[in-house]
């Protein structure tokens, strides 16, 4: 998803917390026991006046409440995993509990592959380290693998690796434990041949034979400061870069990216729960700062020194945004921007001369978001490529030497992602007639509404164009590799998700998980609302309502608006969200409120880009509209109104409070960016530019000097050790607010992560609602 950082919906990362984010078969929790329907019972005919007296308390549903939260938490039961198809895509496996399963969608069948316990108990428990590492949440490895035969499976548990032989299935299973150090192994992937897994090791990088059991140390030096094949925590975080090393299609070499964060500057978080305070470091870019030097370097299987490819100054001139082989293994890509990154150039780098030859270029006058990196088509001859050169994300379809372009979709709509290629000549059944298909990409789109996402699929010469997904809703696609099978999953508003198999031409084959509707029947879900009205100018922005319980439409009632604003995301959707704590706030006599304004994603680059520059302004003018229109409905007291909202949401929250005081009587700010200059390089300089260069954007939008303007009661809300939104925020405006005399009530946690979890949560849940209690009241 396109969904970039900081951000967070307070009521979503809560539900998240509470296990609550949707109610399905795949990640849900289950009632003990099953409803009855009334076709289950028999009764006699002398009993239906006196069913008909009690059917209605019968009947009825629990509010939802805390403790419901807390109920439902307790039932959840282990259900499965996402899918990890097979390289003949006709099958996947998938962990459920400690099970390792296999799905056949063709014949509708799941098996057990193995009992995982017993792999786990044989893992060496890496020892722990005596410094906290600040490894960013979106560092990827796949825990469980196929190799390339389709034989075998790696598992990674307990920083060791397993080879599963899946022919042998069952009590008779057959596995292998290929690393057994107390070392933990990290990012694991087999060669494109099948003969080697190759591995990060601390901060280097090795390769496992595994017919001989030989290991070789590809890459020496590697530290914490000096990372061969790892990454640092800004990359993943803004450029959703998940690893640092790719196999050659030939399987002879490795390309690999080493991070040197010696230069970067360190934020001293402290643990301070023990006796002594502990000092805990992170290496973390702020605005304007250096950013880690990033070379880029080929080493062959065998060993031997590094090859060290030329890509420019990435501490302060360039970012690595993707890398990966050529399918010739002759060269390798990189998708390099601007530090900036409203430029990007798609390079081919000779692996021997190493001589740079671009292959495309792209700019924008505002920013760039990064696409996935380029799909290359069986043969080698093209690409697929997504860009937003006319507004809108779309495919494109290049030549290996980016002469010769397709654009294959087009119109005011997105496409969110390629979720399958079939390369290959032949014939589909669509709606009855045959249809050759030389050639087809599968790919989410949102072209039915910007609140909906569906499976297409299209020619490779832009013809024959499809939708797949039927139902309005969200539907998200997990496509097998041969686009012979793909699994759907689906929800909208009104339905919890349901998964279903379906061959390539859309034929529903299977439900491989049925909609969870246990909780529906128990609980008193209150319908979920998407309202358009017209902004600023005219635009067409789209709200999400919730009433509350007994809603009676001649009542006036206090509101809770939730806010994250910021770009790279879209919080209003036609999908499940299940229940939760606008759930509970809602039960509670609550109006909620949340709308998406210019900024977010999801409605093309031009909806996004009035903020540049100036990040705070024109969110606050679309928010303030919202509420208008909110208020306009008549059911909504103006004088009762509460904000909050978490990380981009923390920001607009107290920007809401401070540049339109008397819009809100109440505020609650969930770890805040308070001062763009204090957030990460990356990201703040996407939108925002270098602090150099827009010094009067910087100081405008920076929300400490306005601590005066303060008139609602104020809840702040951060972990002390926040490794994203830094708690130098929360204190800069706490310094401001206490300086212009205005109370506040404040919660701080010692979490190291970007949000409160566990036990703690439920503290600071109840806590928000209590303060909306005793202010909107």
């Amino acid at each position: 998803m396109w969904q970039r950082a900081p951000r967070c919906n307070l009521f979503l990362f809560a539900a998240e917390k509470w296990g609550q984010t949707a109610l399905s078969a795949i990640g849900s929790p289950r009632a003990i026991h099953d409803s009855l329907s009334w076709t289950e019972w028999s009764v006699p005919i002398f009993f239906i006046a006196g069913l008909f007296l009690v059917a209605p308390l019968w009947a009825q549903k629990k509010p939802i409440t805390f403790q419901s939260l807390e109920e439902l938490e307790n039932q959840t039961t282990r259900v499965p995993g996402a899918p990890v198809w097979a390289p003949d895509g006709r099958t996947f496996a998938y962990r459920q509990g400690t099970s390792l399963m296999l799905y056949n969608p063709a014949l509708k069948t799941a098996e057990q592959i193995v009992e995982l316990e017993v792999l786990d108990d044989a893992a060496v428990k890496p020892q722990k380290s005596e410094r906290y590492d600040w490894e960013n949440r979106r560092v990827r490895e796949a825990p469980i693998q196929w190799a390339p035969s389709g034989k075998d499976l790696l598992y990674l548990t307990g920083g060791d690796l397993f080879l599963i032989h899946v022919n042998n299935r069952g009590a008779s299973v057959k596995w292998e434990q290929i690393t057994k150090t107390p070392v933990a192994e990290r990012d694991p992937k087999f060669s494109p041949d099948g003969r080697f897994v190759a591995f990060r090791r601390n901060w280097d990088l090795y390769a496992h034979d595994l017919a001989s059991g030989a290991e070789t140390r590809l890459t020496t030096g590697g530290s914490d400061t000096l990372r061969n094949g790892g990454l640092d925590w800004v990359y993943p975080e803004e450029l959703e870069l998940g690893t640092a090393y790719w196999w050659s299609p030939d399987s002879k070499s490795i390309a690999y990216l080493q991070f040197d964060t010696s230069r970067e500057p360190v934020f001293p978080h402290e643990d301070l729960l023990g006796r002594r305070a502990i000092f805990e470091p992170e290496r973390y870019p702020q605005a304007g700062e250096n950013n880690p030097d990033v070379h880029l370097g080929v080493v062959t299987i065998s060993g031997g020194p590094t090859r060290w490819l030329e890509v420019g100054d990435t501490r302060n001139a360039f970012l690595i945004a993707r890398a990966g082989w050529m399918p010739d293994s002759k060269s390798v890509y990189v998708a390099r921007t601007n530090r900036v990154q409203n430029s990007l150039d798609l390079l081919s780098v000779d692996v021997k001369t190493g001589a740079a030859t671009a292959i495309l270029h792209e700019s924008d006058p505002y920013w760039i978001n990064v696409p996935d990196d380029p799909h290359f088509l069986k043969g080698g001859r093209e690409f697929l490529w997504l860009s937003e050169r006319d507004g809108f994300r779309h495919l494109y379809l290049y030549s290996m030497d980016g002469r010769d372009v397709k654009q294959l979709t087009k119109g005011t709509w997105e496409v969110t992602g390629i979720a399958g290629v079939d390369p290959d000549s032949g014939s589909i059944t669509y709606n009855g007639r045959m249809t050759m298909a030389i050639g087809r990409v599968f790919y989410e789109s949102s072209e039915p509404s910007p609140l909906e996402r569906h499976l297409y699929s299209i020619r490779l010469d832009g013809s024959d164009k499809h939708q797949l997904t039927q139902g309005e809703g969200t539907h998200s696609i997990s496509m097998g590799m041969t686009a012979t099978y793909y699994v759907d999953r689906y929800s909208s508003i009104t339905s919890p998700p349901r998964s279903t198999a379906h061959s390539a031409d859309g034929k529903e084959l299977a439900v491989y998980r049925e909609a969870d509707r246990h909780a529906i029947d128990q609980y008193d879900i209150l319908p979920v609302e998407i309202v358009k009205f017209n902004g600023p100018a005219g635009t067409p922005l789209y709200g999400r309502l919730i009433k509350p319980a007994g809603f009676d439409p001649k009542k006036k009632y206090p509101a809770v608006v939730t806010v994250y604003g910021g770009p790279g995301a879209q919080s209003v959707r036609n999908a499940w969200s299940g229940i939760n704590l606008e759930q509970v706030y809602a039960h509670a006599g609550y109006v909620l409120w949340q709308m998406d304004n210019r900024g977010s994603s999801g409605r093309g680059h031009a909806f996004e880009t009035p903020l540049y520059h100036n990040l705070g302004a024109t969110e606050l003018a679309d928010q303030k509209a919202g509420i208008e229109h909110l208020v306009s409905m008549g059911f909504v007291d103006r004088e009762r109104i509460g904000v909050h909202g978490w990380s981009y949401g923390g920001f607009m929250t107290l920007n809401l409070l401070l540049n339109a005081p008397d819009l809100f009587r109440a505020g609650i700010a969930g770890a805040p960016v308070t001062n763009w200059i204090n957030y990460d390089s990356i990201y703040t300089e996407r939108y925002m530019g270098l602090p150099s260069e827009n010094a009067d954007g910087y100081q405008n939008t920076a929300l400490a000097p306005r601590a005066a303007n303060l008139k609602a009661r104020l809840m702040i809300a951060h972990n002390v050790e926040d490794d994203n939104v830094l708690f130098q925020n929360s204190m800069q405006m706490i310094d401001a607010l206490e300086r212009a005399g205005k109370k506040f009530e404040l919660m701080l946690y010692p979490q190291k992560t970007h949000g409160v979890a566990g036990t703690a949560s439920r503290q600071m849940d109840a806590s928000m609602l209590d303060f909306f209690e005793r202010t909107l009241k």
